[in-house]
C-alpha cells in the first residue's frame, strides 16, 4: 500500500524533528533582545543566522536588510510555475528582555525541554512560529516531489516588532517592489487552546493620545482662587467622564464613521469560552463593555477608548489646597476595520476642544498609529489556511480574532494586499513572561501545516471563484 501525501509529510517531519529543534535551540540561544542597546549586535547575529539557515534550507535569495535600528530578513524561493500565487510570509526575530532572577526556572536564553514543552525567550513569540516554515517547506517539497515551492515563497522576518516597529514600514515602502505578494500570512499569533485550533481573521488597529490641560502659570490657593477660575483637574476629571455614554459607547462624535459590522458573531460564538475564567485571568471582577456586545466581541471587533492614565496636583501625603497649574491625561482607542486612524484623531481633538471650558489650554499629543486589518471569510487564501490547519490538527478550524494591534497591518496597507494569520502557539505559552515555552506537538502541527499549504493554495487560488 503506498503512502499518502499525508502519511509521507508526517513522516518527514518525525525523521528530521531532531535537526530541526537543535537548529532551533541553537537560533534561541542568540539573546536578540531589540529593546536593549547592548544587545544589538546579537539581534544582527540572529539575522545573520537566520539568513544562513534560509539559504541552506533551499531559498535561494536570502538577505539581511539594513533598517536605522535592527535589521531584517528577506527571503525568496520562486515558484517554477511563473502563474503561481505569490505569498509573503511575515514573523519577527527579536525577542523580548528576559533574566534568570525574573523568575524563569532556567537560562532564559540555554533552551529546555520539559513535558514536551520547549522552553526559551522566543520559543513562542516568534522564532519557533518563524522557523516551523523552514522545515514546512521542506516536506512541502519531500511530499510532492517538486524542486520548488508550488507558491512564490517570500519571507520578511523583521527585528525590531518587540520595540513596536518604529522602521517597520519605511523598510516596507523601500522594498515595496520585491516584498509585492497576493496574500501575506503572519505567523505571530496563536490558537485558542490545544484542544481547538482556530485561525485569526483579525487585529485592531490603534490610536495613542496625551491630553495636556493648562489653568493658572502656577498651583495657586484654594481658598482665595477657587471656584472663581477654571481648574485644570476638574477639566481633566470631565473629559475623562465624556468619553462614554451611558451604554458604554465612545461619545466622540464620529468616531464610529467606517465601522464594519460584525458579520462572523456565530463564529465567535462557536468557542467554548468561559467568562469566570477570562476574568479570572483578567484579575477583575466583572465583564463591563458597549451595550449590545459579548466579551470576545468587544476585545476583538469594537472599537474602544481607554483612559490609560490620568493625573494632576498634588498627590503627596497629606492635604495641599491648591488649583493645581496643569493636568494630564493619556488615551488610547483601539480601531476596527473601516476606521481610519488620521480621521479618528481629528475626531478627538475637536471633541477635546469642545470640552475644554474658557481659560484652559488644550495640548494634544498623537504618537505613530497602526492600521486594523481584516481577512474577508470568504477569501480563498483564508480558506487554504483553514483547510490546510484542518488537516494537520484533524479538527475543525474555528475562527478568532485579536484584541491587540502589530506591525501586519503596514503589510496590508502598504503592498494592497490581504494578511492571514497562521500561528500555533496557545495561551499558556507566556508571551513576554518568565518561562515562554512552546508545546512541541503544536509547532510539529504548524510545520504540518505549512506543508499542506502551499499546494491547497496553488490548486485553489487560480480556481476560485
Amino acid at each position: 500500500m503506498s503512502q499518502t501525501p499525508d502519511s509521507v509529510v508526517r513522516t518527514y517531519i518525525q525523521q528530521h524533528r531532531a535537526a530541526f529543534l537543535d537548529d532551533l535551540a541553537a537560533w534561541l540561544r542568540i539573546p536578540s533582545v531589540s529593546a536593549q542597546p547592548d544587545h544589538a549586535p546579537d539581534v544582527r547575529r540572529s539575522a545573520d543566522w537566520l539568513a544562513a539557515k534560509l539559504k541552506e534550507t533551499g531559498f535561494p535569495t536570502a538577505e539581511v536588510w539594513q533598517t536605522p535600528g535592527a535589521p531584517a530578513v528577506f527571503a525568496e524561493w520562486p515558484c517554477d510555475d511563473p502563474q503561481a500565487p505569490t505569498v509573503l510570509v511575515y514573523g519577527h526575530h527579536d525577542v523580548q528582555p528576559a533574566a534568570r532572577e525574573d523568575g524563569w526556572d532556567s537560562e532564559p536564553f540555554e533552551p529546555v525541554v520539559r513535558e514536551n514543552r520547549l522552553y526559551a525567550r522566543g520559543a513562542a513569540d516568534d522564532k519557533g512560529q518563524v522557523f516551523f516554515h523552514t522545515l514546512g517547506v521542506r516536506a512541502h517539497l519531500a511530499a510532492t516531489g517538486r524542486s520548488t515551492p508550488a507558491v512564490h515563497l517570500k519571507l520578511i522576518v523583521e527585528g525590531e516588532e518587540e520595540s513596536g516597529s518604529p522602521h517597520f514600514r519605511a523598510l516596507v515602502e523601500q522594498h515595496a517592489e520585491r516584498l509585492a505578494a497576493d496574500a501575506v500570512i503572519v505567523s505571530d499569533t496563536g490558537m485558542w487552546s490545544e484542544d481547538t485550533p482556530t485561525v485569526c481573521t483579525g487585529m485592531r488597529g490603534l490610536a495613542e493620545c496625551e491630553i495636556r490641560l493648562h489653568g493658572p502659570d502656577q498651583d495657586i490657593h484654594s481658598g482665595s482662587f477657587g471656584g472663581a477660575v477654571p481648574n485644570p483637574a476638574t477639566a481633566a476629571a470631565r473629559l475623562v467622564a465624556a468619553l462614554h455614554d451611558e451604554h458604554a459607547r465612545v461619545a466622540i462624535p464620529g468616531f464610529y464613521d467606517g465601522v464594519v459590522e460584525l458579520t462572523d458573531r456565530e463564529l465567535l460564538a462557536e468557542l467554548p469560552f468561559d467568562e469566570r475564567q477570562w476574568l479570572r485571568t483578567a484579575k477583575s471582577y466583572a465583564a463591563q463593555g458597549e451595550a449590545g456586545y459579548t466579551t470576545l466581541e468587544r476585545i476583538w471587533a469594537r472599537p474602544t477608548a481607554e483612559v490609560n492614565g490620568i493625573g494632576g496636583g498634588y498627590q503627596g501625603p497629606g492635604s495641599k489646597t491648591i488649583i493645581p497649574s496643569a493636568a494630564m491625561v493619556k488615551l488610547s482607542f483601539r480601531l476596527v476595520a473601516g476606521q481610519d486612524p488620521g480621521h479618528v484623531e481629528k475626531a478627538v481633538r475637536a471633541w477635546a476642544g469642545q470640552q475644554v471650558p474658557p481659560g484652559i489650554r488644550c495640548d494634544i499629543t498623537f504618537s505613530g498609529a497602526t492600521r486594523p486589518c481584516l481577512t474577508p471569510l470568504d477569501h480563498p487564501a483564508l480558506r487554504s489556511v483553514t483547510r490546510a490547519m484542518g488537516r494537520a490538527f484533524e479538527k475543525p478550524v474555528r475562527f478568532t480574532r485579536e484584541g491587540g494591534s502589530g506591525p501586519a497591518a503596514d503589510l496590508q496597507d502598504v503592498l494592497g494586499a490581504p494578511v492571514l494569520f497562521l500561528g500555533i502557539s496557545v495561551p499558556s505559552d507566556g508571551w513576554h513572561a518568565p518561562n515562554e515555552k512552546v508545546e512541541l506537538d503544536l509547532l510539529l502541527k504548524g510545520v504540518e501545516t505549512t506543508a499542506y499549504l502551499w499546494g491547497d493554495l496553488a490548486e485553489n487560488w487560480r480556481h476560485a471563484p
